[in-house]
């Protein structure tokens, strides 16, 4: 990735949503890395959602996780 902020946050998460995600989840987290910076920062930085459908839930997990206050959403918007 070029964004650190994205490296950390992605990391994070996927530490704390992979050991629990179902198989849909995981191909959806793999599609989601595929993705280009600028796309993803409007996703997790800019509140934006994504047109695909497969992804839209697994960002809604990772937006729940900044939410959260978890020490993993340092860099959420």
């Amino acid at each position: 990735r070029g964004m650190k902020e994205l490296d950390v946050l992605l990391e994070r998460a996927l530490g704390r949503l992979l050991p629990v995600a179902s198989e849909a989840e995981r191909r959806a987290f793999e599609a989601l890395l595929d993705l280009p910076d600028p796309l993803l920062a409007g996703y997790f930085l800019g509140g934006e959602t994504p047109a695909d459908q497969a992804l839209a839930p697994l960002v809604e997990r990772i937006r729940a996780l900044c939410r959260s206050g978890d020490p993993a959403a340092v860099f959420c918007g």
